[in-house]
């Protein structure tokens, strides 16, 4: 997962927090195409707050629908387990994720100015909110 993360993010979480993220109170789940992974995403939740902590497809399958595929599973992972709100936040620039979400039915729920590293300066995370 670091490997795709790495590929698909500029600036991905480390090894070791993918490895913290497989406990109890996470769901991973997978794209693969012939046994290699090419996607996925991390759930997060406690009670009826969940959080998706991360969701990526590496960049060369990218526009095969596995992004709006985890994302949808994502949701569907949430609302079983009993979540009345799923949230997640997304680079200003991720545009792309952003239409994603927005068709998926997130609303804009704030903004976390200067959240984001990159190799200037910081940008800002847009959070979202699906509420079930």
């Amino acid at each position: 997962m670091a490997h795709v993360a790495a590929q698909a993010h500029s600036h991905p979480m480390s090894e070791s927090t993918v490895r913290s993220c497989f406990g109890s109170l996470y769901t991973c789940l997978g794209v693969y195409e012939s046994d290699e992974l090419c996607g996925f995403a991390i759930l997060h939740q406690i009670f009826e707050d969940a959080t998706l902590m991360d969701i990526c497809v590496e960049p060369q399958h990218q526009g095969k629908g596995y992004g709006k595929a985890l994302l949808d599973t994502v949701i569907t992972q949430a609302q079983t387990h009993g979540a009345e709100v799923l949230m997640l936040e997304v680079r200003e620039s991720g545009v792309g994720a952003r239409a994603l979400y927005v068709k998926a039915g997130f609303e804009l729920s704030g903004v976390r100015k200067g959240y984001y590293k990159t190799a200037g300066e910081p940008e800002d995370a847009i959070l979202m909110t699906l509420t079930f």
